[in-house]
């Protein structure tokens, strides 16, 4: 990876990260101070809760792109290890996706009138999975990848020794 695409992101990974921080700070605050404009018209209290859990999915996809990033620049990323940060966005996205479901049966009671709206956050919510499979595909690849990685340096071994 070139140094200005890793600053690059890591720029983006971080100012995301802060907006995150900042995001939860401020629903805590509402949910512990209890200065919830609450008309009665959506729970909000819940759905405070789902963004805050929403953004922890969000930072342990950030942590595990920023360990994935460094990997590469090291050129270690084709190894077990990396796999611990794969799998770990993969279940923050499925986090996410379950979240989105949460949220969608939360405002499904005030969409009775218009159910294409319940219908579209639906599926949304299966884009979302969608998501965490095509990041799945790409750990399989990953697999492969580290499985021939392996195989090369132990046929490479094998080389050396009849040299």
């Amino acid at each position: 990876m070139g140094d200005l695409a890793v600053r690059a992101l890591r720029a983006v990974l971080a100012l995301v990260l802060a907006g995150t921080v900042c995001v939860q700070a401020l629903m805590l605050w509402v949910l512990v101070s209890g200065n919830d404009p609450e008309d009665g018209s959506l729970p909000l209290t819940p759905l405070r809760v789902i963004v805050v859990l929403g953004m922890v999915s969000a930072q342990v996809t950030l942590v595990s792109v920023w360990r994935l990033v460094t990997m590469a620049r090291r050129g270690t990323v084709f190894s077990h290890a990396a796999f611990r940060y794969v799998d770990a966005v993969i279940g923050a996205i499925v986090a996410a996706a379950l979240l989105w479901f949460v949220v969608t049966a939360i405002n499904a009671p005030g969409q009775r009138d218009d159910p294409g709206v319940t219908v579209i956050m639906g599926g949304i919510g299966l884009a979302i999975l969608g998501v965490a499979l095509i990041v799945f595909v790409l750990r399989t690849l990953l697999g492969q990848a580290v499985a021939r990685d392996v195989e090369a340096a132990r046929m490479q071994a094998e080389l050396d020794e009849v040299i």
